[in-house]
Parts: structure tokens; sequence; C-alpha cells
């Protein structure tokens, strides 16, 4: 793990999307406790984390179904996914790798990390810093009825200059004005929970 950062394990907890615009927001919520951090993504890459999810295969392999087997045939082991940055509204992540003994550490979009880390079983870790800025805090009894809108921007992303760029974050200022947005996902369609 990166060194002087603080990192707390996460889990997918869902995707949500919008009925109205159709942007997507994956929910990480920390393992230990009951903060959510919602992370503005792609509609591809939402796809791609809620199929992975749902155990739906995919008729061709999508790019992170490739990384996944190059990884695996050229012995590559994905240690762990880090959410370590928030910069300007931008996430970055950290995908960590290990090569016969030898730590790698590669610069990623939020969004493909995760995707990645779905299909890999990896644990995704986030700076505490960053759950402090833009987490979300939840009791555990309230979890399927909070408003998360309470804690977004009203200004939505640009989607797609969101994908060719970095997965965005909403600003911290603002925060509580973004009812109607969050009152129009289907919370449904994109439900993590897959039977084993």
């Amino acid at each position: 793990m990166s060194e002087g950062l603080t990192m707390i394990e996460t889990t997918v907890e869902s995707i949500r999307v919008s009925l109205v615009t159709q942007n997507r927001v994956v929910i990480l919520k920390e393992v230990e406790g009951e903060r959510h951090l919602p992370i503005w993504i792609g509609a591809y890459e939402a796809e791609a984390i809620a199929m992975e999810l749902q155990g739906i295969p995919a008729t061709r392999p999508l790019p992170y179904d490739l990384i996944r087997t190059m990884l695996t045939d050229l012995g590559v082991t994905i240690e762990q996914v880090l959410i370590s940055e928030l910069n300007d509204q931008v996430f970055f992540a950290r995908i960590v790798l290990d090569h016969s003994g030898r730590t790698l550490e590669l610069d990623s979009r939020a969004s493909d990390a995760i995707a990645i880390a779905v299909r890999t079983g990896t644990r995704i870790f986030v700076d505490d810093s960053i759950m402090d800025q833009v987490g979300v805090a939840m009791d555990s009894d309230d979890a399927d009825d909070i408003d998360i809108a309470e804690r977004l921007d009203q200004t939505e992303p640009d989607a797609p200059r969101e994908r060719e760029t970095q997965t965005k974050a909403q600003p911290e200022e603002g925060l509580g004005v973004f009812r109607d947005f969050i009152n129009s996902l289907d919370l449904d369609d994109f439900d993590k929970k897959r039977s084993n």
C-alpha cells in the first residue's frame, strides 16, 4: 500500500442510474463502518461493473476481462485497488500488482480500477481523507432509505468528458441540493446482490 496513506477498505454496494439523465453513480461502502462514497462513472463502465456483480456473462470479452486474462497468463496478481487522491473534483486510483515478488503500482481511473477489482475479487481501499471529505455517513438502519442526494451537488458531470478524462467527484460545497437527481434513480436495476 502507498506509504503515508490511511486507507479504508470498501465494497461496491450498488450502481445507481438516473431514469431521467441516464448518468451513473457507483456507491462504495466502507467494510467496517456506515460511510458511503458516491463516484460518478460513465455508462460503459457502469454496465461493465453491474454485469460482473450480477454474474451476467458478456457475449465477447470486455476490455476488463481481457486485462484479467492477460495478467493471469503473465503470472501477475492484483494485490489491491486504491482510490488514493481527490484533486480538482477528480478521483485518482492506483492498481497495485505483484509480479514474482516485485510490487508495481499503475495509475488508473477509479471506474476502470473498480471494474477490474470486481472481476478479480480484489480489495478496494479509499484514502481516509477522501472518505472524510465526500463520504456519506449512514446508520445501518437507514441505509436502504437514506437520500444520498443530501450529500451530492446539483450540477451533474458532463458524462462524455468524464469518460475521456478521470472519474469525477461532486464538489463539497452545495452538497445537499441534488435531491431531484437521486430521487430519479432506479435503485433496483443495478443492484449488486446476486445469488451465490
